[in-house]
Formats: structure tokens, sequence, C-alpha cells
């Protein structure tokens, strides 16, 4: 089906009348949709791996890189991560109609700050079919309807797990229109939902690699939710203990390199580089990570090839490393805030003061102490699904979850007030 104007602007009106109607569901509405969701994903598990099976195969001829099949791939395991991990969404509490804030003013005046959906919510992603169950149900809990426009790697995939969703919806006697998926692999889909559809959508989101995020942020005509890189980082302290080191870097780059908070860069305090490297490079090393440093990691670690300057700003999204020695905490923070995308950083060491420093001094969306940066999820800070990780400063910054899909209101309550 060719996306013309009628199909997308029909899209977008039914996703309005979806949301008008979600904005007034019970929770236990919305949660029942998410579990019947849910069920059908464990239930069709075989027709959906038939579908990415011809995404793998389609991907595989056309020769892209292990990183894209990695994101791409779909098992018996993360399809049981996605039906548990929309069960997670519909265990968190419900995002709407919290009073976050509330004052009585002079005059009698109550006033309530309550949190209600933003609308209708445009999710543009790339090769990740997961991607497909967890911002739905997201949207859904959060009482906001969901047109969805995956990647071209990922087109049957995602349209096999959107038809459990639409079921799930069906069950619950939800709209269905609730989420939709826009039908084709054409990219002037994408042109058309940025430029056209601000009668309908309320905020994009995108996730995936840099290109698709700065086109997004490049022509959207409403609000955006993102980050264009995951440039980060792991510092390496002078007060760094051996062993955590080393498992925390081959942990923030090799458990999976093509994620946004997989680690790109390693900085190693002067005083420590020669006690800490050897064996941080050994891992990396045996692990499969090509290794790019500087004159004094090269000194080092003989393995090592020249880091160019680009390498600093890189996204490797692969087994790939840059390592540079820094003199103290001071550079490692320049360097951070000079070559980083403001994504997630993390310092190791046993000095505490060191560490608060850090935290104080480095503007990132996420700052861990003795952690992998790998943690840059949403499910792993306790809020279910996430739809990515947003470094900018208006409205979400961090881990995009349920309650960061919703706005609020104010509710002022009076007794025949008039004013002056």
């Amino acid at each position: 089906m060719i996306a013309d104007s009628k199909v997308m602007d029909a899209m977008g009106a039914g996703a309005r009348r979806a949301a008008a109607a979600l904005a007034l569901t019970s929770n236990d509405a919305r949660n029942r949709a998410l579990l019947a969701a849910a069920n059908a994903i464990r239930k069709q598990s075989d027709e959906i791996l038939s579908a990415n099976a011809i995404d793998m195969a389609a991907t595989a001829e056309r020769g892209l890189s292990d990183a894209i099949l990695d994101r791409l791939m779909l098992d018996a395991e993360r399809i049981e991560g996605m039906a548990a991990g929309i069960e997670a969404v519909a265990e968190l509490h419900d995002p709407l109609g919290r009073v976050i804030a509330e004052w009585d003013r002079p005059n009698g005046l109550s006033i309530q700050r309550v949190t209600v959906p933003l609308g209708v919510i445009g999710i543009i992603y790339e090769s990740r079919p997961n991607v497909t169950a967890d911002a739905a149900a997201l949207c859904l809990k959060s009482g906001n309807a969901a047109i969805l426009r995956g990647g071209s790697e990922s087109f049957h995939s995602s349209q096999a797990i959107y038809q459990c969703l639409r079921g799930g919806l069906t069950e619950a006697g939800v709209d269905a229109d609730a989420v939709q998926m826009v039908p084709t692999t054409d990219r002037a889909a994408v042109g058309y939902m940025l430029s056209s559809m601000g009668e309908w959508l309320d905020v994009v989101v995108p996730r995936g690699g840099k290109s698709l995020i700065k086109r997004v942020q490049d022509e959207a005509r409403v609000p955006v939710i993102g980050h264009l890189e995951g440039i980060c980082h792991v510092y390496l302290h002078e007060a760094a203990d051996n062993e955590m080191a080393r498992d925390i870097v081959l942990n923030a780059k090799m458990r999976r390199t093509g994620i946004c908070g997989a680690a790109e860069t390693v900085l190693v305090d002067r005083a420590a580089a020669e006690r800490l490297l050897p064996d941080v490079a050994r891992a990396l090393s045996d692990a499969g990570c090509e290794i790019r440093g500087d004159a004094a990691v090269r000194a080092i670690v003989p393995t090592a090839v020249a880091a160019s300057e680009e390498d600093w700003s890189t996204e490797y999204l692969d087994a790939i490393i840059s390592i540079r020695v820094v003199d103290d905490i001071e550079q490692a923070i320049r360097h951070i805030a000079h070559f980083g995308s403001g994504h997630t950083e993390s310092i190791v060491t046993a000095n505490a003061l060191a560490a608060e420093r850090f935290f104080r001094d480095v503007d990132s969306a996420i700052v861990l102490h003795n952690a992998s940066t790998q943690f840059a999820d949403g499910g792993e800070f306790g809020m279910g699904a996430e739809i990515g990780i947003a470094t900018g400063r208006v409205h979400a910054r961090g881990p995009v979850g349920a309650d960061q899909l919703t706005s609020y209101k104010y509710v002022v309550r009076g007794s025949g007030q008039t004013r002056s």
C-alpha cells in the first residue's frame, strides 16, 4: 500500500479520535488491553518468528552489518522479553490523574497540577522490532494514541507484532486505532509525518541512528523527544579497583555493542593507567574488541591502533572502543563536555568525593558511579519499557517511560471568587 496523504490523514484522524477516548479510560481498562496484547504475542510467537526470518534473510542479503542484524533478530527469549515487558508496563502505577503539586491561594482558590496524556505520539524507529511493542505499551499506559513507523529492515516483524497489539486492544474493548502502524516502507511516509501531520500529531519520538534522528529533528513541525547520539564514556579514576574497572568496561562496551548505552570511549587517569589498562585491554581484546588509543595508551597496550581526533566523537555501535589517558578528573570532565552527546557517563572509583564531583559537574542525562553504562535503560530503572533516552532539557530527560509521556493541566477550585 502506498502511504499517500489520504492514508496518512485517515490514520491521523483515527488516532485523534482514539486518543480522546483513551484519555478517559480507567487504568484497569488500559491494563486489560496491555495484558491481552502480551498474551497474543506469546500465542503468535511462531508467526512473529516466521516474519522475522523474512526480514533477517533480506537484511543479510543486503550485506548490512552484524550490529544491525543483532538489533533486528528475534528469538524465543526476545519474544518472551517483549511480552514480559508489556506486562511490566501494565504493573506500573497509573501515570494519569496524579496530583503532582497543589497549593492554596490567599483568596481561597485551591490549585492542583494534574497529569494528563500528551495526545497522539508519532514514533519513528529503525531496525529493532521490539520497539513496536515497547512504544505501543507505553503510549497505551499513559493514555496516548500512537502512530508507529518502523524501519524497512524490520517491516514484516513489526507488522506481525502490531497485529498482536491490535488484537489485544479489540479484545479489551479499546478503540484499535489507539495504535496504528504506517503500512509501507516508503520513506515519503516519514516526510509526510514530519511535515504535514501537525493537525494530528502532538509530539514525535525518533529511535534509531544519527541520520534518522537528525532528519526528524530538522524536519519535524511538532516537538521532538529523543537524542541524536549515544557517545557514552567510562572514566577510570586513579582510585578505581582493577577488577571492577575491567568488568565494567567490558560490560559497558561488549554486552551489546549496538545500543545507545554502549560505551564508546574510556578515559583513564595517568596515575593509574599502567595499573588498570593491561587487564582492561586484555579483556576487550579477548572479547573481539578493537582498541584505538592515544600515544600514552599505545605505550602500555602495543596492540592498540592510533586513535584519530574523529574517534573521540564517534558512536561506533560496534566492537570498537577509543581509550585516552587524562591527567585528572578535571580533564576527564572537560573531555566529556567537549566530545560527549549528553547521554550516559560512568565513573569507576573508590573515592566518594571524586564520584560526587563527577555527578555534579558532568551534564549528561544519566551519570553512574561504579556501574556499567548499559544500565541506561528504562527497564533497569524500574520504569518498565522505554522508548529512548532523551538528552534535551525540555519536557523529558533520560529514559522516556510512561510518566514522561504525560503533560499536566491546572485544576482550580473556587467558591465564587472574582478578580478585581
